[in-house]
């Protein structure tokens, strides 16, 4: 099998603004692939720029992707390991993009091979619930929108901290005045605070049945991430200090964290996912799957890595249930609520509509 032609599509989502430490975005920068081959079959693949985080914007994403079509074209697309690896080669980091690639190339093969991508990564069904995210605003305006979420169904909340600790803590008693303390809360500080900063907000927290911490420190601060442990109850997660296997195991090794956040667009997709996993697992340590802010699609491909990925027992996929204006995925990922739900179909299954992508900037290699 040789690729023949790759489109490349500036898939721009309009959506409420949304607030964390590091920024706001309002609308998705995200990036849509399709890799044809001469086997009359083609892979999708989806990625989201997130420029305060990852270091990519949508258009570096674009710029690169059509570098990476013309380093594919002719070449075997089931060899996936040999393909990334020239991505790699050609020019270092860049996960954000390369992530759509290697996304396209799993559901390229799973096709290929006649089954679901879960069952082609040997993964099998599992229950998955998703929690639902709060951007920063206001406690008082917090709490209101987490009652409401609340009594729309949702069953667990992430809550976005990092800004100064006495209001993130105020943020929290708020929410908790309004939902009890029976629904599961976690917090993201998305690198907002400093040591002294991170332990006064998780001891300040305390009291309010957090059930774990992402990110509250900037990854250069991963030192005193082992000393933070020690002084507060509040479990930590690692997110943007950790982007590949090599990261988790440093991490791991330091007995810096409780839980590790995988995200393709940090990892570069699928493959480097399975190996922090298994890292992550062999020293005992449970993954969360995340996400920027992907469409429906990309979300399903994460479901399939879940159920491969029996260590992954944390899941927060709801970046499209945020904001989103428009959802121009066909199949994908399926909400019951707040439950999650994939099709049997072969591949990821999920494609974008056409017409919403006739109206996208795009580019043919």
């Amino acid at each position: 099998m040789k690729i023949t032609e790759i489109e490349i599509y500036r898939l721009s989502i309009p959506m409420e603004p949304f607030v964390i430490a590091t920024g706001t975005m309002d609308y998705a920068q995200n990036t849509f692939i399709r890799i044809y081959t001469d086997a009359n079959i083609y892979g999708v693949g989806e990625c989201s720029a997130f420029p305060m985080i990852v270091g990519e914007t949508q258009d570096t994403c674009l710029v690169l992707a059509r570098d990476f079509a013309k380093i594919w074209k002719g070449r075997d697309p089931l060899a996936i390991e040999e393909r990334l690896a020239e991505l790699d080669l050609y020019i270092a980091g860049n996960k954000t993009i390369k992530s759509a690639f290697d996304m396209a190339l799993h559901d390229l093969a799973a096709k290929h091979a006649g089954l679901p991508l879960y069952q082609f990564l040997k993964g099998a069904k599992r229950e998955i619930t998703t929690d639902i995210t709060l951007g920063i605003a206001s406690p008082e305006e917090m709490a209101l929108k987490a009652k409401r979420l609340q009594s729309e169904g949702a069953v667990m909340l992430k809550v976005k901290l990092g800004k100064d600790p006495k209001t993130d803590i105020a943020r929290i008693r708020e929410i908790r005045k309004a939902v009890g303390f029976e629904m599961p809360i976690r917090v993201d500080a998305n690198q907002g605070w400093s040591y002294e900063e991170a332990l006064e907000a998780l001891q300040g927290l305390e009291p309010y049945k957090i059930q774990f911490c992402e990110q509250p420190m900037r990854t250069w601060d991963d030192e005193y991430l082992p000393q933070l442990r020690a002084e507060t109850i509040v479990p930590v997660m690692a997110d943007e200090s950790v982007y590949s296997q090599h990261d988790a195991e440093r991490l791991c090794k330091a007995d810096a964290c409780d839980y590790i956040n995988i995200k393709f667009s940090k990892s570069g997709g699928i493959q480097e996912a399975l190996k922090i996993n298994h890292i992550a697992a062999e020293y005992g340590i449970t993954c969360m799957i995340g996400g920027m802010l992907e469409s429906r699609l990309a979300l399903a491909a994460k479901v399939h890595f879940a159920y491969a990925a029996p260590n992954v027992k944390f899941f927060d996929l709801d970046t499209c249930m945020v904001g989103h204006l428009k959802d121009p995925v066909i199949g994908g990922i399926q909400y019951d609520g707040y439950k999650i739900h994939i099709s049997d179909q072969i591949g990821i299954g999920a494609d974008m509509e056409q017409t919403f992508l006739d109206q996208c900037e795009k580019w043919i290699i």
